[in-house]
């Protein structure tokens, strides 16, 4: 009996404490409570911190377990091509055109006929303002590339013929300024190979105006800048692609102000003295 009236005078007590305090009992113990959970939260993450430091990763040239060939550094997957090196215009690119390409441009040239004339005095297939200049001066779907040792599948790829762009007057502005840069110390400024390392004692290139060159189709000159020819080395990685058919065109306005008709000289200038008296740079007469 004794100890049923004490448990009932603590729960009066406990009750006459609520009533004063006018809160559950938990809340007196609030503090103890929090940093409870705190401690809790703080603990639970660290079983799954990861630094951007400590992530798994491969060091260089590390072997791999994972891959069969036991290299980690992972081969590009076949075909793969960067972005910006999509090279779809055949003839921008290579100076190459394909059977189809060069048998439809020879037809066109032969029957065609068109009023266009072209850098080279004749008449071209392509309207004024067309996205490609025939200015080669040669039968289209000529196949030098291929009798000069081309690729192996020189039998489906042959020469250009044309340009990929039309030929203004800042193109062959650049292409005089790339040539002098690139060109002229062998090649010569006029183009007769006789160049200032060339009166050095270095090998002399052809003249640009002898009649092999002169029918020499545009993506054989394309061709030698990119991959180089004989002792000339290649320039392609000096040389844009764009500037590379800026300078040939400025190769055949050079061919042609060597091979100018009297008849298609302006009467006011037939008159006027030429600034190199008939002479190379070097001071040499043509012959």
């Amino acid at each position: 009996m004794w100890n049923i009236e004490k448990s009932r005078r603590q729960k009066a007590v406990g009750r006459k404490q609520k009533a004063e305090s006018g809160r559950p009992l938990w809340l007196a113990r609030r503090p103890v409570v929090i940093c409870l959970l705190l401690t809790a939260f703080c603990l639970l993450p660290s079983a799954c911190r990861q630094d951007m430091q400590d992530q798994p990763r491969y060091n260089a040239y590390r072997a791999s377990t994972t891959f069969s060939d036991g290299a980690s550094a992972r081969p590009l997957v076949e075909g793969t091509i960067p972005r910006g090196w999509l090279r779809e215009d055949e003839l921008y690119y290579t100076g190459k055109m394909s059977g189809a390409q060069a048998r439809a441009q020879a037809g066109a040239t032969s029957t065609a006929q068109a009023t266009t004339p072209n850098m080279q005095g004749n008449t071209s297939s392509q309207p004024s303002g067309g996205s490609v200049t025939n200015v080669s001066g040669n039968n289209a779907g000529g196949n030098l590339g291929t009798q000069q040792g081309g690729p192996g599948n020189a039998a489906a790829q042959q020469d250009a013929t044309m340009f990929p762009f039309p030929i203004t007057q800042d193109v062959l502005t650049r292409g005089q300024q790339r040539y002098n840069i690139y060109c002229s110390m062998c090649h010569g400024m006029t183009g007769y190979g006789d160049g200032m390392i060339v009166r050095r004692g270095f090998r002399r290139p052809p003249s640009y105006h002898d009649e092999r060159l002169r029918a020499a189709p545009v993506g054989h000159f394309f061709d030698v800048i990119t991959n180089g020819w004989g002792a000339m080395p290649d320039y392609a990685a000096q040389i844009p692609v764009q500037d590379r058919w800026a300078i040939i065109a400025y190769v055949r306005a050079l061919q042609l102000s060597q091979q100018v008709n009297k008849s298609e000289v302006p009467p006011e200038k037939l008159n006027q003295p030429q600034g190199g008296g008939g002479q190379t740079e070097g001071g040499g007469e043509r012959h």
